[in-house]
């Protein structure tokens, strides 16, 4: 079955994801802001939802039309063949956003829908009540300017909660963005990876994750499981496929800090949950008493900031040592992300080598790079 898929991402993570798609070697359609379109089948959505590392959700494109009136919504989306993938017990329930256009009500839009959906199966079925004991089926109706598209979610939890993170602490990155941070980065393998205020650990595990061929989703399960439509084999294969490629004999050389002890034990232990406890050193220590060790290496970093947590004055100590060790240190390299937009002047005396604007949940962040000089082998 030919499919037209789409991935969802943050803003700004768009080309990082397509590259990803593309990596799996599936032809990109078009990428738009916070989506990828794809063409795929079944094995796709298997294979999408347990290799993208950076995007959101993978969603099945349903239809796509334009829509001035209720009665434009109501009709094409009754015409979709929602009996392909809704059975009769389905549990399906209608997730709506409105940007720009004419239908404009959320709570009209979803409620047109889904009556649209209802008399479709009511037809199909024979049926004049649906008990929805079955699988999750979540359709979401996006409409912007007048354009609407129509989708249903294979992933249920969002592609950020790999399963691994059985202890936080305040604040944590998500998991897809964390990944993002490292494959922008200049790290590689063989080369050393500083963390200094790894929090409960997401950056250096995604790191791990991705040195070892981790797939971020092989320990986890997704909504399209459920629906019996793509075979159970299928996933059987490609888990055992994804199990088989992880790659336990590298050099991978990672080491975590934080000043506090509770975080440094959520590390230990998510790490531990993600098998990567390996090839990760943690240890309680102060950014201040960081030291290089080595001529060169990498610094990925999500330091506190204004909006997260932490004083001022103690924010602007930790990028102060950033600074100095940098000048100290001028082979290494920094990435790090903070909502603080003055860092650069301010702080570290220079406008950032590249600098991308992210979000980290609600918060608008940017991911500045300070490239360090490059050492002649």
């Amino acid at each position: 079955m030919k499919l037209e898929l789409i991935a969802t991402s943050t803003f700004g993570l768009e080309a990082v994801v397509k590259r990803e798609i593309e990596g799996l070697g599936y032809k990109i359609i078009r990428s738009e802001d916070a989506k990828i379109t794809y063409m795929g089948d079944e094995r796709a959505i298997v294979r999408s939802n347990l290799w993208l590392r950076c995007a959101d959700r993978v969603l099945v494109k349903m239809a796509e039309f334009e829509a001035l009136e209720f009665e434009d919504l109501f009709q094409t989306m009754k015409g979709i063949a929602w009996e392909e993938w809704i059975p009769v017990d389905g549990n399906f329930k209608v997730n709506c956003s409105s940007v720009k256009s004419k239908l404009f009500s959320i709570r009209s839009c979803q409620s047109v829908s889904e009556k649209a959906i209802v008399e479709r199966l009511k037809e199909t079925y024979g049926v004049g009540h649906f008990e929805k004991s079955g699988a999750d089926y979540i359709v979401k109706v996006t409409l912007l300017k007048d354009r609407v598209t129509v989708t249903l979610d294979t992933t249920g939890v969002g592609l950020h909660k790999r399963g691994y993170r059985q202890s936080a602490v305040a604040a944590p990155i998500k998991e897809t963005l964390a990944a993002a941070m490292v494959q922008l980065s200049f790290w590689r393998m063989g080369r050393l990876l500083v963390d200094p205020c790894c929090g409960s650990g997401t950056i250096p595990i995604e790191a791990a994750m991705i040195a070892k061929n981790i797939a971020p989703g092989l320990n986890r399960h997704f909504a399209a499981e459920e629906w019996g439509i793509i075979p159970e084999k299928l996933w059987k294969e490609e888990r055992k496929k994804a199990f088989g490629e992880i790659q336990h004999d590298k050099d991978i050389r990672i080491e975590a800090y934080d000043v506090n002890p509770e975080a440094i034990e959520a590390s230990k232990e998510n790490a531990a949950e993600a098998g990567v406890e390996d090839c990760i050193h943690f240890k309680r220590m102060n950014v201040s008493d960081m030291e290089a060790g080595e001529m060169s290496g990498v610094i990925i970093t999500n330091p506190p900031y204004g909006e997260r947590i932490g004083e001022k004055e103690e924010i602007k100590k930790i990028y102060n040592k950033f600074k100095n060790f940098l000048k100290q240190n001028p082979s290494w390299s920094l990435f790090m992300i903070t909502a603080d937009k003055t860092v650069e002047k301010q702080v570290f005396g220079r406008m950032a080598d590249r600098r991308r604007k992210l979000y980290n949940g609600n918060i608008e962040v940017c991911y500045y790079q300070f490239h360090g000089v490059k050492v002649k082998s």
